[in-house]
């Protein structure tokens, strides 16, 4: 075993070395090799040598550069050297993050990073977190706790008693909520189309005026930047719109939400401690592996009866059962690896991480707009969206520069307009990465 993560070691730390000098998108012939993985399953055991021998010969070529500084086609976190190591290192120790019983590490890292991320993320204390696979399943996890606290005022146990005969809820979002909200609407038997959609500005963010009366028990979903522009709903005022009529609110924060880490970019942000829970990714800003989602929710114990493990077998003790927080029971400790990217980086190393790419974002538009491009959004946060002309000119450019290979960047429509988008989330991107990938860009338009 040692030999063999000793050879995986060396392997990773090839691929790592060599991102700089590949395309970020991988090749055709790299694409089509992946055909030779398409075989009848051996009729005997493989050296484990030789399936990793073949995992990385075929495997890594066809892989996309995302954990180098230079793909800016979603909004993909890199991993930072502490949290991959933290990520090998949790892998070895095979832990089941489920109950302290199974693995008091994992339980007392998510103990000592809940702390770390209430703090930095300046969310109320005494919230309740739970470490989960992405922002998708925070959501969910958030919502799960929203339904049945709000139907507990009601007089339904919904936890107990199901839907079937519950009285409704009525839900409102955002014309600009992501699709992950709504996935998590419907995955909780909320409804995708019934939500109220509330009207935005031309920058996405919800319009506090257009915000309806509501007189019934609600969950608001509201959204701390936009996938596309970065900008942020007017979260304070649309929380007390809500609270003055009982309403739970919901922040989707993927990445957004780390912006409260930033001092310099905080005051937009400004009231989304008000809400009642918020859903973040930390394989964005954060830059933890992939996949690793955060849920919190300011009533704990709504979240503990939505997301409840009861069994004779099961032991209950003083310490935190992660269990308890999630949807999921087997999961990886994924805790140990957010943990690590907050050791490592501290307050100062985080903030300045996300300052950064911001001021690499504002690099992007400066330089596509004094070459002639529109840039469509105010750049707040860390997303540009740009447009070369009509929507034939610019989705050939995003073709053109999809197949040169120094970056990668994606389409997107955004009130009308075809555009590009760029997320620049990564802390291995570097000036130079933005240089580079500007003069790819620029010679792809002149092109198109």
């Amino acid at each position: 075993m040692a030999d063999l993560l000793s050879q995986v070691a060396l392997r990773a730390g090839r691929y790592l070395r060599t991102l700089d000098g590949r395309p970020v998108a991988p090749p055709r012939e790299a694409l089509d090799r992946l055909a030779d993985l398409d075989e009848p399953l051996p009729e005997g055991p493989t050296a484990p040598e030789d399936v990793i021998d073949l995992l990385d010969r075929i495997g890594s070529p066809a892989t996309v550069a995302s954990a180098g500084g230079r793909f800016f086609g979603f909004v993909h976190g890199g991993c930072l050297p502490a949290a991959l190591a933290a990520n090998w290192l949790a892998g070895a120790w095979d832990q089941n993050a489920v109950l302290f019983a199974c693995s008091p590490i994992a339980s007392r890292l998510e103990e000592v990073a809940e702390r770390w991320l209430l703090e930095l993320l300046d969310l109320p204390e005494g919230c309740a977190t739970a470490f989960v696979s992405g922002a998708t399943m925070a959501s969910f996890t958030c919502l799960a706790a929203a339904r049945g606290a709000m139907l507990e005022r009601l007089g339904w146990d919904v936890e107990a008693d199901g839907l079937c005969g519950a009285p409704p809820l009525t839900v409102v979002v955002s014309e600009e909520t992501h699709p992950s909200v709504a996935k998590a609407l419907g995955l909780l038997g909320l409804g995708r189309r019934r939500a109220i959609r509330v009207p935005v500005d031309n920058q996405g963010r919800m319009r506090a005026e257009a915000f309806p009366v509501l007189r019934d028990p609600a969950i608001v979903c509201v959204q701390a930047g936009n996938v596309n522009t970065g900008s942020v709903d007017p979260v304070g005022r649309i929380c007390e719109l809500a609270h003055a009529s009982g309403a739970w609110v919901h922040v989707d924060g993927a990445f957004g939400l780390w912006a409260k880490a930033c001092p310099s970019l905080a005051p937009p942000m400004a009231g989304v401690e008000q809400a009642d829970s918020w859903a973040t990714d930390a394989h964005k800003w954060l830059n933890a592996p992939y996949d690793s989602g955060l849920a919190f929710v300011r009533e704990g114990a709504a979240l503990g009866r939505a997301m409840a493990l009861e069994a004779p077998y099961i032991p209950k003790g003083p310490r935190r059962d992660p269990g308890q927080f999630t949807p999921e029971l087997s999961r990886r400790a994924r805790g140990v690896e957010i943990w690590a990217a907050l050791r490592s980086l501290g307050k100062s190393g985080l903030a300045e991480t996300i300052e950064r790419t911001c001021g690499l974002a504002r690099r992007f538009a400066d330089g596509l707009r004094s070459a002639g491009c529109e840039i469509l959004n105010e750049v707040a946060l860390n997303q540009v969206l740009v447009s070369f002309g009509d929507a034939e000119t610019t989705l050939r450019t995003i073709d053109r520069i999809q197949r040169d290979g120094t970056c990668w960047c994606g389409p997107t429509a955004w009130q009308g307009r075809t555009a590009m988008r760029i997320s620049v989330s990564s802390w291995a991107t570097t000036a130079e990465d933005v240089e580079r990938s500007l003069e790819a860009m620029l010679r792809a338009w002149r092109e198109a």
